[in-house]
């Protein structure tokens, strides 16, 4: 026989009143609807969402610009279900499937950083502001990507940096709201000094021209420390204005100094002015303390190796991304951008098609756009299969932690697209770090946003 067992007063009076809660909670409490009804800036309420991409259109790294432009559009394909789907075929683990972000249509606005820290912010404040950007990405300088990520953090806007080198943006500048997939001074250094110390020998003496601005500084820094732990000596460190043009002034002193090596901290076109203007004046040529004299540029990339031309030649450096990379993400990657474009991605392209879909595979794993679940989402985030190995998007300081590439320039390119060859991958673990070494803080998740 069934035991028929009566609720006591007291028992019948606890259940009731803790379904009476249930029943009066309001919805902020039930899981994930709390982030949903929230007021965050741009919350998207219709069946689009509109993404902004802040990039270099004019100036020094315009030519970065435009390849992030292409990769962007083509993340934007991509996620909408164009095309071949590209890395949403090798992304591990992922929930992209070609039908947006949480089902909502893809959109785009574009604005001009003009590679000025007050352009930038200012073109991202209107695309937050007017056109209804839920999130800002790209920038081809770290100066821009500190001024724009620290805006975002003022108006909770997720900020999903472009191309950014210097150790500040994930170091003393670093934001809750801004990730840096792209690698760090930093971390080119770890890859490149012992590079060169076998290539040329321990005993050499190093003159530095160096932008003057945050990633110059911290990529001479880096570079310096990297190499004189190998045995080297540095003569002297000259900083240049960005965007000099004509940097004769400043290659006249180099070979009166008593330096044997030249190592150029200049990226875009700096880089590809400085070098082939090095070149013009025979530094290649000399012989210097009995050895050949050589040129390092610590931070490479195709579109600077395409500018320089022969001059790259031979040549060491460092890059994020190499489409020559037999990782299955970066062909995947390489085989739709060519297809789209006619020609190979740059690292520039790389990062921020990559720094699309993260985030629009963080949306929906967080089940919102809501930016603080958004944010929780992307840190500690663990994946592969997007061009660089096994990658962790680290939470203490929002940098991904990834393998990244030696490259030096191909004397025999039979290409404008074969000009910067891997000659060594260098894993996760060699240039892993502690991230306090840059100090910073991340700053709060909750902030008030674009309404204070």
């Amino acid at each position: 026989m069934d035991r028929i067992i009566r609720p006591s007063r007291r028992g019948f009076l606890k259940t009731t009143a803790l379904a009476g809660a249930a029943l009066t909670t309001p919805s902020f409490f039930v899981r994930n609807a709390w982030a949903q009804d929230a007021n965050f800036c741009n919350a998207p309420t219709g069946d689009t969402v509109t993404l902004g991409f802040n990039v270099p259109q004019t100036g020094p790294y315009a030519e970065e610009g435009k390849d992030e432009l292409r990769a962007y559009q083509l993340a934007v394909k991509h996620l909408n279900g164009e095309g071949d789907g590209g890395m949403l075929t090798t992304m591990q683990p992922t929930t992209l499937k070609g039908d947006g972000i949480l089902g909502k249509k893809v959109a785009y606005v574009t604005g001009d950083t003009q590679t000025k820290s007050d352009a930038a912010r200012a073109s991202a404040k209107r695309m937050i502001e007017k056109d209804g950007a839920i999130i800002i990405t790209g920038g081809s300088s770290s100066g821009v990507a500190v001024a724009v990520q620290s805006l975002c953090q003022e108006m909770g806007v997720v900020f999903m940096a472009g191309l950014t080198h210097s150790n500040d943006t994930t170091g003393k500048d670093k934001r809750r709201y801004g990730f840096r997939h792209f690698f760090n001074a930093y971390q080119s250094g770890q890859a490149l000094g012992s590079v060169v110390a076998e290539a040329y020998g321990k005993e050499r003496r190093a003159y530095h021209l160096t932008a003057d601005y945050t990633w110059g500084w911290t990529q001479e820094e880096s570079i310096k420390n990297a190499t004189e732990a190998q045995g080297w000596d540095t003569v002297q460190a000259v900083r240049t204005p960005l965007g000099a043009g004509d940097f004769s002034q400043y290659l006249t002193p180099v070979l009166n100094s008593g330096a044997d090596v030249l190592i150029l901290n200049h990226y875009g076109g700096d880089m590809v002015n400085s070098l082939t203007q090095a070149v013009q004046f025979g530094m290649r040529d000399k012989q210097v303390n009995g050895k050949q004299f050589e040129i390092v540029v610590p931070l490479f990339s195709e579109l600077m190796a395409q500018g320089a031309g022969s001059a790259v030649a031979g040549i060491f450096g460092t890059a994020n991304f190499s489409w020559m990379s037999d990782n299955p993400g970066a062909q995947a990657f390489a085989k739709s951008f060519g297809q789209e474009y006619g020609r190979p991605p740059s690292q520039a392209a790389h990062t921020c098609y990559v720094q699309t879909l993260l985030y629009a595979d963080a949306v929906n794993r967080a089940g919102t756009f809501y930016p603080v679940e958004v944010i929780k989402a992307l840190e500690g985030f663990e994946f592969d299969g997007m061009g660089n190995g096994p990658t962790l998007y680290r939470a203490a300081d929002h940098q991904c932690m990834k393998e990244c590439y030696v490259v030096q320039g191909n004397p025999n390119a039979t290409s404008d697209f074969d000009l910067l060859p891997i000659y060594k991958t260098v894993g996760r673990d060699q240039t892993d770090y502690d991230p306090s070494i840059f100090g910073g803080e991340l700053g709060p998740y909750e902030v008030a946003g674009c309404a204070a």
